[in-house]
């Protein structure tokens, strides 16, 4: 069957609407589609839109407040970011690198400019910030604003007001760090250790030595300390001002040689063998207070005076002379007095305390404040310890005298080392070195005692000490089995008191009287040991039987033979036993050996001229006339002459038994006086 034209017709135009429906569809989904982004803008922007209509919404009278509040607070936060700004103008200046430029003041005026603006920062801008805060709870209150918008802001004010980071960004910081490396460099750059004269000037060291840097660098370092104090850095100046000028200080002292000072009472065996370093420790000493120490104390009152805190002048001058090493000054003193007990080192602590009582003076002002408690404790210990142990060996020494009494004489006969290093030793205190400083230990130390010093004290002791050396040879001289070398001995001794103490001090002491009696006792004992020893050989060439050849000439030969054999004998007997004694002293050595000469050459001569003949032509003559007037002459010329010894003498008795010996020789060995 045929479709029937007019359905068709009606699907065919079903078809189009449906196909123009369909296109339609499309198109509005298209459009739909691209209308949605816009439609997400629309509402992204509503609630600007709706804060931008908010005032207009809102009443007028709030509207018309909220401008007087915005423009309060505006104004100082305005004025606090216009004051932010200078603060970052002035970094470039600040921070120029070192050194600083001179003048100084030109820095340090840039300093107060950003001091005055932290200030102005500081005071300002907690107001500035409530000022915000306070206009943002007004826009809240009021509904003026975008409640999001105001809470952002809110917190970011909260942020800031609860910042610890500086109002500078850390430029104040900076610029004292800078600072204080200026101070130290001043100090580097103009301290020099100082030397020591070799040949100081008594006058000079009397005046007023310049300061140990320039009057302009102080004044700098000054006004640098005064900046940093106000911003409570004093303690990095004071380190930094300790460290440079205590390592000068120490570098001075190094250059001197002080490994001396390091010693201790095991590193040496007596007083004696660093009696050199002790001399050196005065030299040293002096230099360190009076001139080194001296410098150091008036900068540090010149640089630390007016920095507000007291006895910090003290406290710094205290630290450089230890980060210097002054204290092992006293530390060896103290190893001093702790050595053995002798004579010597009597006097090495009058030397110590004499050093000391010199810059006596010198030390109180230096080292007078309360910071310096610990080092004025040691100073005083050091002279306690000193005046105690001179005392000590002082009044021993009569003591030790008498203890050498028993001992052995000398085999020589020679005069004993004992009484020359006591007479000596004597003398020495009696000089002007040690006199007034012995005398003043002895004041102080009898004060110490609440009992009062005697001017007759001094020298009372130490003519009991002579009187007691002349005892000890009396009692020397016994201990000779062969007793004319006692009289050698005795002639020997009192000739030394004579001659070696006449015109000293010890023998002003003494008196004239005193001298001219040992003269006496050396003329006598002389008078008596010629008698006793080679006077009697002259009798030996006796001219009994002799004359005019009575028994014969034969008879006169035999006793001329006999006589010269007995006076040959007698004195190749007495020379070989004489010839190992000692007369000490050079001057009666000679006229010693003269009187012994005339004595009996004279007669020698003589009897050798008148009887020689009788024997010259003998076979055997060479046996008998064994000298001639020459060679007897020159070979009692060469009696007693001085010999080293292998001995020393004057021990010291401790109390734990031992002995130490006084008069030290190059040789250790058996105790005797010689």
């Amino acid at each position: 069957m045929d479709p029937d034209p007019l359905a068709l017709d009606s699907l065919l135009a079903a078809r189009r609407s449906l196909r123009a429906g369909l296109d339609k569809s499309k198109s509005l989904s298209a459009a739909l589609a691209r209308a949605g982004p816009r439609l997400d803008e629309i509402r992204a922007r509503l609630p600007s839109l709706e804060s931008a209509v908010r005032p207009a919404r809102a009443p007028r009278a709030a509207l018309s407040s909220a401008a007087s509040h915005i423009d309060r607070a505006v104004g100082p936060a305005a004025a606090v970011l216009k004051v932010f700004d200078a603060v970052h103008g002035l970094e470039p200046p600040l921070l120029l690198p070192s050194p600083l430029p001179s003048p100084l003041s030109s820095y340090l005026s840039l300093l107060s400019r950003l001091q005055e603006a932290l200030r102005f920062l500081s005071d300002n801008s907690p107001l500035a910030l409530q000022w915000l805060d306070d206009i943002l709870d007004y826009l809240s209150d009021h509904s003026l604003a975008d409640p999001p918008f105001l809470s952002g802001l809110q917190s970011l004010l909260a942020s800031l007001r609860d910042s610890k980071a500086p109002l500078d960004a850390g430029l104040l910081d900076a610029v004292l760090a800078k600072l204080l490396s200026e101070f130290r460099r001043l100090l580097s750059d103009h301290s020099n250790p100082l030397p020591m004269n070799p040949n100081p000037n008594p006058s000079a060291a009397a005046s007023i030595a310049p300061s140990p840097l320039p009057v302009p660098v102080i004044h700098s370092l000054t006004s640098i300390l005064n900046r940093m104090i106000s911003h409570g850095r004093l303690d990095d100046c004071v380190s930094a001002f300790i460290d440079v000028r205590g390592s000068t200080a120490r570098a001075a002292l190094d250059a001197l040689g002080l490994d001396y000072l390091r010693i201790g009472p095991a590193d040496f065996d007596d007083v004696q063998s660093i009696e050199a370093d002790i001399g050196k420790w005065g030299r040293h000493l002096e230099f360190a207070v009076k001139h080194l120490l001296d410098a150091e104390y008036r900068l540090c009152h010149e640089v630390m005076e007016n920095a507000g805190v007291p006895e910090l002048p003290s406290k710094c001058f205290l630290e450089i002379a230890d980060r210097a090493g002054f204290r092992s000054f006293l530390n060896f003193g103290m190893t001093v007095t702790e050595s053995k007990k002798d004579p010597i080192k009597l006097l090495k602590l009058l030397d110590i305390f004499a050093s000391l009582n010199k810059l006596r003076l010198d030390f109180n002002r230096l080292f007078g404040g309360k910071a310096c408690v610990e080092i004025q404790n040691l100073t005083r210990d050091l002279i306690k310890r000193v005046i105690d142990g001179a005392c000590d060996i002082f009044w021993e020494l009569l003591v030790q005298v008498e203890l050498q009494r028993s001992s052995p004489p000398p085999p020589d006969g020679r005069v004993p080392r004992l009484v020359t290093f006591i007479t000596d030793y004597c003398d020495r205190l009696l000089g002007e070195d040690y006199r007034p400083v012995l005398t003043q230990v002895l004041v102080i130390h009898r004060s110490w005692k609440q009992e009062k010093f005697q001017d007759r004290l001094l020298l009372d002791a130490i003519l009991n000490i002579i009187k007691a050396l002349e005892a000890n040879f009396d009692a020397w001289s016994k201990g000779y089995e062969d007793v004319t070398l006692s009289y050698l001995f005795m002639m020997n001794t009192h000739w030394h008191f004579y001659k070696q103490l006449k015109g000293t001090k010890l023998g002003e002491l003494l008196g004239d009287v005193w001298l001219r009696e040992h003269e006496q006792y050396k003329e006598y004992y002389a008078a008596v040991f010629l008698r006793e020893t080679w006077g009697k050989l002259p009798g030996l060439l006796s001219r009994d039987g002799l004359i005019l050849f009575s028994g014969g000439r034969a008879t006169a030969r035999d006793l001329v033979k006999k006589r010269l054999k007995a006076f040959n004998e007698t004195l190749d007997a007495m020379y070989q036993k004489q010839s190992n004694w000692v007369v000490t002293d050079k001057e009666l050595r000679e006229k010693t050996c003269n009187l012994v000469v005339q004595a009996i050459v004279p007669a020698y001569r003589s009897y050798m001229q008148n009887y020689g003949p009788l024997v010259e032509q003998d076979a055997s003559a060479s046996k008998y006339a064994k000298y001639t007037a020459q060679s007897l002459e020159k070979m009692l010329g060469s009696l007693f002459q001085h010999k080293p010894v292998k001995s020393v003498s004057f021990r010291v008795s401790h109390s734990n038994g031992k002995v130490d010996s006084v008069v030290s020789s190059q040789y250790r060995s058996a105790p005797t006086v010689v």
